[in-house]
């Protein structure tokens, strides 16, 4: 990344760059944002944006770092031991709901997808601050459940796999192409019991 937006990632106006680059590179993707919106929507001048950011790229690039910091820290934090496993995984489902539902990993996921011929390097940035670490923090629980017996799991790395996929069952592709724009609680109610329920009759103790 260019030197001096790392040294220059201090400040208010660097936070409001931030923010509207994020807005319009959410809407409109890398290649439809262009400088003039970024610099309206931030409430900054373009000279303000050049200061901080010399092209559109690094830009763009600094969007994406902070987004994926951003999911980095949002922590599952299962807690071992201290729940039984319906509850714990009722936790992890509803985890991924508002990871896959929440609208702004989605929203990168659909630029990424758009751009990863432009960008190959932000395909692996976002799935290992997002989606790597969810599925770590699932996998490091069923290994510690099924070394205490509650569960009855050989390969963990798998069945956590497994599992997430089991919370997106009928809900994500309809949310990722947009045919449903929302789901109902008794909807998301109905996809999260189905997937324990599944998980459950495969291995539980």
């Amino acid at each position: 990344m260019n030197q001096q937006a790392s040294v220059l990632r201090t400040g208010r106006k660097f936070d409001q760059v931030l923010e509207g680059a994020r807005e319009v590179f959410l809407a409109d993707g890398f290649e439809g944002a262009s400088v003039d919106n970024i610099a309206k929507a931030a409430g900054v001048s373009k000279a303000t944006l050049y200061s901080y950011f010399p092209d559109k790229r690094v830009l763009f690039m600094e969007v994406v770092r902070s987004a994926c910091v951003q999911q980095a820290d949002a922590s599952l934090e299962l807690a071992p031991g201290t729940r039984r496993p319906r509850e714990v995984l009722r936790a992890a489902a509803e985890r991924v709901h508002g990871v896959l539902l929440g609208g702004f990993s989605l929203q990168l996921f659909r630029i990424f997808v758009a751009e990863a011929d432009r960008f190959p390097e932000l395909g692996p940035m976002f799935y290992e601050s997002g989606p790597m670490t969810l599925h770590g923090e699932i996998q490091a629980y069923m290994e510690a459940a099924a070394a205490r017996g509650e569960l009855k799991i050989e390969d963990a790395d798998l069945a956590a796999a497994q599992f997430i996929e089991l919370c997106k069952a009928d809900i994500f592709l309809r949310f990722l192409f947009k045919i449903d724009t929302e789901f109902t609680e008794a909807e998301r109610e109905r996809v999260i019991s189905g997937a324990i329920d599944t998980f459950m009759a495969r291995f539980g103790a």
